[in-house]
């Protein structure tokens, strides 16, 4: 993947925070460059559980065990971002929301892998 990639993938991230924020009671305080610290920490948190537990507990994952660990990381990321403020009901919805985002956008397609491409060796 290339920088400007990442930096797309991390901006769409970060729009979809805004959103998620806006539309989950529990879940706010973000401005568009809290929502791109958010995103940055919550994919370093996300990476973490992945080394940690292994691709099957990562909130990458499809199923319960993705979601919850996927609740469970956006929750933690708060204690690291200023004025983020998230209760467990409004990590809990906003990771069911963030999936159901997911199903639509899924991250091939930010990563330009999407649609039947073959994959990029970049």
């Amino acid at each position: 993947m290339n920088i400007l990639g990442t930096i797309v993938r991390f901006v769409v991230s970060a729009l979809v925070l805004m959103f998620v924020g806006f539309l989950v009671p529990g879940f706010g305080g973000l401005t568009f460059l809290t929502a791109l610290l958010a995103a940055v920490v919550i994919a370093v948190l996300g990476w973490a559980v992945e080394r940690l537990f292994g691709e099957r507990r990562s909130p990458y994952a499809r199923g319960i065990s993705g979601f919850i660990s996927s609740a469970i990381v956006i929750y933690i990321a708060q204690w690291f971002i200023p004025g983020m403020r998230v209760t467990i009901l409004g990590a809990l919805l906003a990771s069911l929301i963030i999936g159901i985002i997911d199903l639509f956008v899924p991250g091939d397609v930010v990563r330009g892998q999407g649609f039947g491409d073959r994959p990029r060796n970049d």
